[in-house]
């Protein structure tokens, strides 16, 4: 397995999110315009807080011999971490940070370290590969919900297109 193309992938994500809510005003990103789904804002502030946890995880799995990684509840997180109050942009360019710092560690490890293990409060045993997977599937597959949006909302297409199937993306359940 090619665990530097693994983490190109990961470093290419904060690009998939611009270009996701590229054109998008503050009013179209606070809009719900599809019943019981998140508002756009929400969507990016989910993956924010959610990089964060992934990165934790990661480097629990490096540094700790089999940690225990906690799940969290994502609906908890989008309800009471002062969603109204944070910045879209500065959100964006916390998980591009996030990834940077994490791709440069990433980059420093050994092909066996990928094969390392967490063991995860819902989903049981995780490898360093798999958690990093799901972090490269997880803006890919929130996309396609902020795309859904812009279609109910009527702004258009992205800036640039992006395709989630010529990457395969799946959806991964860790949190």
């Amino acid at each position: 397995m090619s665990y530097g193309l693994l983490v190109e992938n990961y470093l290419a994500g904060p690009e998939i999110l611009r270009r996701s809510i590229s054109g998008m005003s503050d009013d179209h990103l606070n809009a719900a315009p599809v019943p019981f789904k998140w508002s756009s804002r929400q969507v990016v502030l989910h993956i924010a807080d959610m990089d964060l946890i992934f990165a934790d995880h990661m480097k629990r799995i490096i540094a700790e011999n089999e940690p225990t990684l906690v799940g969290v509840h994502d609906k908890s997180f989008a309800s009471r971490l002062s969603c109204h109050n944070r910045d879209v942009d500065e959100e964006v360019r916390l998980i591009k940070a996030i990834r940077r710092h994490m791709g440069r560690i990433l980059r420093s490890i050994d092909a066996d370290d990928f094969k390392r293990k967490g063991i995860h409060s819902v989903d049981g045993p995780l490898t360093l590969a798999d958690v990093l997977q799901c972090a490269i599937d997880h803006i890919p597959h929130h996309a396609q919900y902020i795309d859904e949006k812009r279609k109910a909302l009527k702004i258009g297409d992205r800036a640039i297109p992006f395709h989630l199937a010529s990457i395969g993306i799946v959806e991964c359940t860790i949190s």
